[in-house]
């Protein structure tokens, strides 16, 4: 009579237990489950930087990207190429980019436009490049700052009035060309955009300058 008993009762346990027993019975508190929900970020397109007019070399490019699960990890890539601070660095996946748009246009023969000159000296831009096309001597160059500037002295005796034209156009390294004369010789002071370090080369006609 006593094993009866007890197996109704032990029956009577197991209709009244949950049928899963890890997920919460009605009345009692919610316990927060975890997802597989991703917050939506907008995709990348095209972040820019910018760079001082000191710069002159891109060493390396570091990433900081984030994993599925959620840790933070550096990407480096090593380059080491010139670049030109003019334009900026864009960073992007977009393969559609028109390129011409913030990059100079390759040309087979370089050009020289006239920015400034009197009778006895003129002075062509190209680029990173400034010919002096003059007969006079060179007496000497030298770089000054604030601003940053080239200073070339010609050899001539000559009474000319103070000379001063704004060349600051687009793409344009140099931004002011100044003449005055002095006792035996004439001073031309190119202003540039930004700096630089610079080399004078003989040529045929005058000088080239070349801004690093």
């Amino acid at each position: 009579m006593l094993k009866t008993f007890a197996f109704l009762l032990f029956i009577n346990l197991l209709l009244d237990a949950r049928e899963n027993p890890f997920f919460p019975a009605s009345g009692e508190l919610d316990i927060p489950m975890t997802t597989n929900q991703v917050i939506s970020i907008p995709p990348l397109k095209r972040a820019t930087i910018s760079f001082p007019s000191t710069a002159r070399t891109i060493e390396s490019i570091t990433v900081k990207y984030k994993n599925l699960d959620g840790s933070l990890v550096d990407k480096t890539v090593k380059l080491g190429n010139s670049i030109d601070w003019h334009l900026p660095l864009f960073l992007s996946q977009n393969i559609a980019i028109n390129e011409e748009s913030f990059s100079y246009k390759n040309s087979k023969k370089e050009k020289f436009k006239k920015i400034a000159g009197l009778s006895f000296i003129s002075l062509y831009e190209s680029k990173h490049k400034l010919k002096i096309i003059t007969k006079d001597k060179m007496l000497r160059n030298f770089l000054l700052t604030k601003p940053h500037r080239i200073v070339c002295d010609f050899k001539r005796n000559i009474e000319i009035r103070s000379y001063d034209v704004d060349t600051a156009k687009k793409n344009s390294v140099v931004t002011k060309v100044r003449l005055g004369n002095h006792n035996g010789y004439y001073r031309v002071v190119i202003e540039l955009d930004g700096y630089y370090s610079y080399k004078v080369k003989n040529i045929k006609g005058g000088y080239l300058l070349k801004f690093l």
